[in-house]
């Protein structure tokens, strides 16, 4: 998924993601904060568009549970337009706070351009591992990790899904296809040889996860 919209108005939020599949990007709307952590834990987003007043739990609660384990770009838009509000919003990782009522051509702008700086860069960043898609090339700590094309393609494709639980079907038919003679296995040996590549300890990854009975999820 591109963009996680969390708005309990439907009406607004309907139309903030009309606008933005036009833009073709692949846009979810959550109706509450609580929607949007259940969805953005089985989907992951590149980019979460979070309105602060929401029923049950804030804005501002979303923000601060989305920043305990990932750094994908936030852009709150919210009517709070209270100095401590946005002092608030920014101190908690957002990485932007915009008012409403908004332009929406500011609005797709700013999204625009966190989508070029972040994703696509001929290089993917995240933490100490650094990703050369042109030279693919491999860096742990600043330091090359000789991947064969499989690892890095994987590796890729995980980086790019960050926070998304991605089962071992859907690894295997994205990297190695569906016409391919390799077994669905060999995504199990590929993220072991991926691990003692990228984890300080190997047994216990916290880059490449785990989720029991479904896959994996880079974190």
């Amino acid at each position: 998924m591109d963009i996680l919209i969390v708005e309990d108005n439907q009406e607004i939020g309907g139309l903030l993601s009309d606008f933005l599949e036009a833009e073709g990007y692949d846009v979810y709307l959550a109706l509450s904060g609580e929607e949007a952590l259940e969805v953005y834990a089985q989907e992951g987003a590149k980019l979460v568009v979070l309105d602060i007043m929401l029923p049950g739990m804030d804005g501002f609660a979303v923000c601060s549970k989305i920043r305990e384990n990932a750094n994908t770009p936030i852009i709150i838009v919210s009517a709070k337009n209270a100095k401590e509000d946005k002092l608030n919003g920014l101190m908690l990782g957002a990485d932007d706070y915009i008012e409403k009522p908004y332009d929406i051509d500011i609005l797709l702008a700013k999204i625009a351009g966190i989508f070029k700086r972040r994703y696509s860069s001929d290089e993917l960043v995240d933490g100490n591992i650094r990703l050369d898609k042109v030279g693919r090339q491999v860096f742990v700590d600043g330091k090359e990790v000789a991947c064969t094309a499989k690892e890095q393609d994987l590796l890729l494709y995980m980086m790019e899904n960050k926070g998304k639980v991605l089962s071992k079907e859907e690894l295997f038919h994205k990297i190695w296809g569906f016409d391919s003679e390799s077994e669905p296995q060999t995504v199990t040996v590929h993220v072991k040889w991926l691990r003692e590549k990228l984890e300080k300890d190997p047994k216990n990854p916290e880059r490449i996860q785990t989720v029991w009975g479904v896959g994996y999820r880079f974190e």
